[in-house]
């Protein structure tokens, strides 16, 4: 995903600055993706647009291995572990990408984890693995409780 904003060339510098700082604040949810203003009239940075899309299409099929993952998983979770919830503390067990186009990973671990922490995880794969301008998708697969014997 790229998101680029027309009619840039109609803006003076005050109002482009304050442009700016609203869509920062305003489209945070979506900081991964690459942003670029342009104009379509003058062509300004349209060779911009034309890269970021390239970047995002890399991101969109970025491919990280089993290794890879489980790797980085182990040294996420030794820095800084899931919370105790309720006396008991969720692992993650391993971890796979699913899927590419977008990229979907799946955790399968002992709990439940909560969403901040799965939210934490998703910006730690994007520090070390990119995926600019690409939605990533984590599903959390937690284990059946085994039956006592």
């Amino acid at each position: 995903m790229v998101i680029a904003y027309n009619k840039w060339d109609l803006t003076d510098e005050e109002r482009r600055r304050y442009l700016d700082r609203e869509i920062e604040r305003d489209l945070n949810a979506w900081a991964w993706a690459p942003s670029v203003n342009i104009s379509a009239l003058t062509g300004r940075n349209v060779d911009r647009l034309s890269k970021a899309i390239e970047l995002s299409l890399r991101g969109w099929e970025t491919r990280v291995t089993t290794g890879q993952l489980n790797s980085f998983l182990g040294r996420v979770v030794a820095a800084h572990p899931h919370p105790v919830r309720g006396g008991k503390q969720p692992r993650i067990l391993f971890g796979t990408q699913a899927h590419t186009a977008p990229p979907t990973f799946a955790l399968f671990t002992s709990g439940q984890m909560d969403p901040q922490y799965v939210r934490f995880i998703e910006r730690r794969l994007r520090e070390e693995f990119g995926f600019t301008g690409s939605p990533i998708h984590i599903e959390v697969r937690a284990r059946a409780k085994r039956k006592d014997r």
